[in-house]
C-alpha cells in the first residue's frame, strides 16, 4: 500500500466524510467520527457547509458532544445548539470543566441558560455562576474553579495522603494552592516539591511565593502576556480581597493567543475571529455589508479630493496614469507602520513614555524611504513621459505621502485605543483614507501650481 502524501494527510478525514455523506453511508460516518479526538471532530464540522453539519451532528456520540462544542468556534457552536433541546444541552455539559460550560452557556438565550443552570447540582452551578459573573475576555471569565487548596501548616505527608484520597487531579495541575482560613491566596506548592522533599516538612517550608495571583478583572491579553513572560503552566485567580477563585491553565491561554491572532488578522477586513467560513449567504452579506459601506464613504472622500482637480487632470492625462503610484506607495508604507504599532499595543510594549520616540523614528523611516523611492519613481517618470517637471512633482508627492503615512500609522491606532475603539478593526480604513487624500492632494496640487 502506498503511503499518503503528508501534505494531504490533514484533509483525509474531511475527504472520507464527504464521500460517506454523498453516498449516504451513515455507518461509515459514525465510525469515522467515533475514531477522532473531539478537537478533530470540531475541526471537521467547521470544515463542512451548514446542511452537512446538521446531518453529522446527530451521528456524534452524545457523550462526546459537550467536548466537541467546547472546541468549536462561537458561530458554528451557536448554529448547532439551535437544534438541541434543553435535555440535550444538560447532558452535553454535565461532564465538562466549569470554564468550558460557561463558554457554551454564553451562546444560549437567557431563558435556556437559566434552565440548564437550574438542572445542575448546586455545587456545579455555583462554580459556573462564579465564572459567568465576569466578562468573557477577563481572567475571571477564563478561569476554571476546579482547584486543589491546602493550608500552610500541613506536613507533606498529610498532603500526600490527601491527594491519594482524591479520584484524580484536575488537568494541567502542576501546583497546589496554599490559602489561609479565609481562602486568601498565600502561594503555590509545586507537585515536584511534594514528591521530592522530606515528608516531615511543612507546606510553609517549601511553598513558593514567586507566582503572583491574577486579579479576576485582568484582561485576557494581559493574562497571556504574563504566562508568556513567566513560562507558566497554571496561575491562581483571586478577587479584589485576594480570595482564591480558581485557576487559569496553559490550554486556555493558548486559545486566547490564537483568538487574538485571528482577531488581529480578520478585524482589518471587518470580520470576527469566530466568523464561520461556511455561513449562509444571508448572514455573511449582513456582516460584510456594513464594512463595505464604511469603505464606500472613505472612497467617496478620496474621489472628492480628486474631483477638486478635475480640470488639471483633463489638461495633463499623465497625472491620471501616475496617481495610483502615489496612493499605493503611501498605503503600503502606512500599513507597515500601522501593523507594527498595533502589534506593539497588543504586546503591551507601547506606553506614554516611548510613543513620542516611536513617532520620531517612524517619521524618519518614512522620510528616508520617501527620498529613496521618490528618486527612483522620478527617474522612471522622466524617461516615461519626457518631463523633468512631472518627475520632480511625483517625487515630492511621494516624500510627503510617506511621511504622512508614517504619522498616521502611529497616531491613528494610539488615538483609537484611547477612545476605546479596537485599532485593528478600523485603523486600516482610516489610514487608507489619509494616505489616499494626502497623496492625491499633494500630487495634483503641485501639478496645478507648477504645470497647468
Amino acid at each position: 500500500m502506498s503511503e499518503l502524501d503528508p501534505k494531504y494527510a490533514g484533509n483525509q478525514p474531511i475527504d472520507t466524510l464527504a464521500e460517506a455523506l454523498q453516498s449516504g453511508r451513515f455507518v461509515r460516518m459514525r465510525r469515522l467520527l467515533a475514531s477522532l479526538h473531539p478537537a478533530e471532530t470540531a475541526h471537521l464540522l467547521e470544515s463542512l457547509p451548514p446542511e452537512e453539519r446538521r446531518i453529522c451532528w446527530p451521528i456524534i456520540n452524545p457523550d462526546l458532544r459537550g467536548e466537541v462544542l467546547s472546541y468549536i468556534g462561537d458561530d458554528v457552536r451557536a448554529d448547532l445548539m439551535t437544534n438541541m433541546d434543553t435535555a440535550d444541552l444538560i447532558s452535553a455539559t454535565e461532564d465538562l470543566d466549569a470554564d468550558d460550560v460557561a463558554d457554551i452557556l454564553q451562546d444560549l438565550p437567557e431563558h435556556v441558560m437559566r434552565e440548564v443552570l437550574r438542572a445542575m447540582d448546586s455545587q456545579h452551578r455555583r462554580r459556573i455562576e462564579t465564572i459567568l459573573a465576569y466578562e468573557e475576555d477577563t481572567a475571571g471569565g477564563l478561569m476554571n474553579t476546579d482547584v486543589i487548596t491546602i493550608r500552610s501548616d500541613l506536613t507533606l505527608e498529610v498532603v500526600l495522603r490527601y491527594l491519594r484520597m482524591l479520584n484524580g487531579l484536575p488537568e494541567n495541575t502542576d501546583s497546589l494552592y496554599v490559602v489561609d482560613h479565609e481562602d486568601k491566596y498565600l502561594g503555590t506548592l509545586p507537585l515536584s516539591q511534594v514528591v521530592s522533599r522530606s515528608r516531615s516538612m511543612t507546606v510553609n517550608n517549601v511553598m513558593s511565593h514567586q507566582i503572583d495571583a491574577i486579579p479576576a478583572t485582568m484582561d485576557d491579553r494581559d493574562v497571556a502576556h504574563r504566562f508568556e513572560k513567566h513560562n507558566l503552566i497554571s496561575a491562581p485567580v483571586v478577587d479584589k480581597d485576594n480570595r482564591l477563585l480558581g485557576r487559569i491553565t496553559i490550554d486556555d491561554v493558548v486559545d486566547v493567543i490564537r483568538d487574538d491572532a485571528e482577531h488581529s488578522m480578520l478585524s482589518m477586513a471587518g470580520l470576527s475571529e469566530d466568523e464561520d467560513t461556511f455561513a449562509p449567504v444571508k448572514k455573511s452579506v449582513h456582516r460584510r455589508s456594513l464594512w463595505l459601506g464604511v469603505n464606500l464613504l472613505t472612497a467617496f472622500l478620496a474621489s472628492w479630493a480628486i474631483g477638486l482637480f478635475d480640470t488639471t487632470i483633463e489638461k495633463q492625462v499623465a497625472l491620471a496614469i501616475l496617481m495610483p503610484i502615489v496612493a499605493s506607495m503611501g498605503g503600503v508604507a502606512g500599513s507597515q507602520t500601522l501593523t507594527l504599532v498595533i502589534r506593539s499595543m497588543a504586546l503591551g510594549q507601547l506606553n506614554d513614555k516611548n510613543q513620542r520616540w516611536l513617532l520620531k523614528k517612524e517619521i524618519a523611516v518614512g522620510a528616508t524611504n520617501g527620498l529613496i523611492w521618490a528618486i527612483a519613481i522620478a527617474i522612471v517618470t522622466i524617461f516615461w513621459f519626457s518631463s523633468l517637471q512631472l518627475g520632480l512633482l511625483i517625487g515630492a508627492a511621494i516624500i510627503i505621502n510617506l511621511i504622512a503615512a508614517a504619522l498616521a500609522g502611529v497616531t491613528i491606532p494610539i488615538a483609537l485605543g484611547r477612545l476605546g475603539i479596537d485599532p485593528a478593526l478600523s485603523g486600516s480604513v482610516l489610514l487608507t483614507t489619509v494616505t489616499d487624500v494626502v497623496g492625491f492632494v499633494a500630487f495634483l496640487g503641485f501639478a496645478t501650481l507648477f504645470i497647468v
